[in-house]
C-alpha cells in the first residue's frame, strides 16, 4: 500500500512525475494518462449495510455484491435505489466479491475461498459452482469473455463457457506494475477498476494493460455523510443504452450518477 499511494498522488498533483519503465514495457506506457475529475448528475440512496463488492446495470435494474461474513448477498436494486431485493445469501463462510452478467448467467466471485458461484439470470437459481486458486476480487465482461481481478496487478482472461483461463495481463501505470485492483467495469472498451482505499478510479487498455486515464472522485461523499460504519469508494456501473455511469463505495449511505470531466 505504502507504494500504491505516492504513484497514484504524484499524478494527481503533477503531469511531470516520472515513473520508473522497463525495457519490456516502455513502448506500451501512456507518457501522460489523461486525468479527469467529476461532476454530480444525480444522488440515489443506498443501503449503508451492504458492503460493496461488485455492480453493474443491466436488465434496467444495479445488479449488487455485497461482501461480508454472514453479510455477503446478491442485490437486485432499483436504479433510482427505491428498492432493493435480496437474490441470494451466501454461506456465512463466504465473503462475496464482484459480480458481472453475460448472456443467460450471473457470475460472483468469493474473496479468499476459491469459489464463483453462477446463477440463472432468469429464474435467480443457482445452476453451478466454479473454483479457481488464488483470491476473488472484481469481474466484468466485454460481452464474450469474463475479466477477474484477484488483488495483485494482473487482471485474468476467462472463458465463461469453460471457465478457463485463456490468458491474463500486467496493468501499468507509467510503466510500473498498479496492485490492488479492485471492483471492476467494462465501459466503451475499456476497463474501468477501483484502486483498493483510494478514491481514484483507473482506466485500463485491456489489450496491453496500460492505465489511459485516471479519475479523481476526493470528495464524492460529504464529511456529513461519513459514519463510523463507512468504508472505501467502491463499485462502478454503466447502462450502455443511456451512457450513465454510477458509483458508490462500501456501506456508503449515497450512489451517485457521474459524468467525468477532463483536465
Amino acid at each position: 500500500m505504502k507504494r500504491l499511494i505516492p504513484i497514484l498522488v504524484c499524478l494527481l498533483a503533477a503531469s511531470g512525475c516520472a515513473g520508473r519503465t522497463s525495457k519490456k514495457s516502455a513502448t506500451a506506457v501512456v507518457a501522460n494518462p489523461q486525468l479527469y475529475t467529476y461532476e454530480v448528475i444525480a444522488t440515489y440512496p443506498h443501503l449503508t449495510t451492504s458492503y460493496t463488492q461488485g455492480l453493474q446495470f443491466a436488465d434496467g435494474v444495479l445488479w449488487e455484491s455485497t461482501g461480508g461474513y454472514g453479510t455477503s448477498q446478491l442485490l437486485r436494486v432499483a436504479a433510482d435505489g427505491s428498492r432493493t431485493e435480496v437474490v441470494a445469501e451466501l454461506p456465512r463462510t463466504e465473503f462475496g466479491e464482484g459480480i458481472t452478467l453475460l448472456g443467460e448467467r450471473i457470475y460472483q466471485l468469493t474473496w479468499q475461498n476459491g469459489r464463483m458461484h453462477i446463477y440463472d439470470r432468469k429464474t435467480l437459481k443457482k445452476v453451478g459452482t466454479h473454483s479457481y486458486r488464488g483470491e476473488g476480487w472484481g469481474l466484468t465482461t466485454d460481452g464474450e469473455r469474463l475479466y477477474m481481478s484477484d488483488g495483485t496487478s494482473d487482471i485474468r482472461v476467462i472463458n465463461p463457457e469453460t471457465l478457463k483461463e485463456e490468458r491474463r495481463f500486467n496493468v501499468r501505470l507509467r510503466g510500473e506494475s498498479l496492485a490492488y485492483l479492485n471492483e471492476l467495469e467494462w465501459i466503451d472498451g475499456r476497463i474501468w477498476a477501483n484502486v483498493y482505499t483510494l478514491d481514484q478510479i483507473v482506466i485500463i487498455n485491456p489489450e496491453n494493460g496500460v492505465i489511459e486515464g485516471v479519475i479523481d472522485l476526493r470528495g464524492l461523499l460529504s464529511e456529513e455523510d461519513v459514519s463510523p460504519t463507512t468504508d472505501v469508494l467502491n463499485g462502478i456501473a454503466w447502462d450502455e443504452q443511456t451512457g450513465r455511469i454510477f458509483v458508490t463505495g462500501k456501506n456508503w449511505n449515497k450512489m451517485f450518477e457521474i459524468n467525468i470531466v477532463a483536465l
